[in-house]
């Protein structure tokens, strides 16, 4: 059995090894984690809705438990202006791709406001001249917030302190290695409910 996530960028590529340490310290069986990727969150936009329809209308996939989407709640503008709070925004764009894709072995989740948050969630995994000058707000990861999400933080701060830019499959890929999910879990709500509703699924 498995999980199939739908991701929007380069960074989302770590994710399958890090969601499985997440399930197998949870579960008593091993869970697989597939991670398709778009070419940015325009492209996902145009295609999630086909794509998650045939993929799990194929003979292939009937091991799949759900096909989860995932988008950074930054950068995207369908969402009409005017929803300016955090979760007014997550729970309108969750609602609409939901319903724009309209099946029920879909869910679509938000990370607030990049996935790179998540890695500020553990500091201790940074250079230690990055962890050194993080601003106070990187305690709760996902107050970082859309005036300079996590990584344009990340990649001022190691352009400050390293002299090299923040480098998103190097760099992201080997912290998510090191990054202990149930330290996500903890101190971001909205990655939180992700996690949740995987180990709910894959426990049912």
């Amino acid at each position: 059995m498995k999980f199939v996530f739908f991701v929007e960028g380069s960074t989302e590529q770590a994710l399958a090894e890090w969601l499985r340490r997440w399930l197998d310290s949870r579960l008593p069986k091993r869970i697989g984690v597939q991670v398709v990727r778009f070419q940015g969150w325009s492209d996902y936009y145009d295609k999630i809705s086909k794509r998650v329809h045939l993929h799990l209308s194929a003979d292939s996939n009937r091991d799949v438990i759900a096909v989860f989407g995932l988008l950074d709640l930054y950068a995207p503008t369908f969402i009409p202006e005017g929803i300016e709070a955090v979760a007014d925004r997550y729970r309108w764009a969750k609602e609409h791709l939901e319903q724009r894709v309209g099946h029920t072995g879909f869910r679509q989740h938000f990370a607030v406001h990049e996935t790179e948050a998540w890695l500020l969630a553990e500091p201790r995994n940074l250079p230690e001249p990055i962890r050194k000058a993080l601003p106070g707000r990187c305690a709760r990861p996902e107050t970082v917030d859309f005036d300079e999400p996590p990584a344009k933080l990340l990649n001022r701060l190691y352009r400050e302190k390293l002299r090299r830019p923040f480098r998103k499959v190097i760099d992201g890929a080997d912290l998510f290695s090191k990054l202990d999910p149930e330290r996500v879990h903890q101190s971001c709500p909205f990655a939180r409910q992700l996690l949740d509703e995987m180990l709910s699924l894959a426990s049912y």
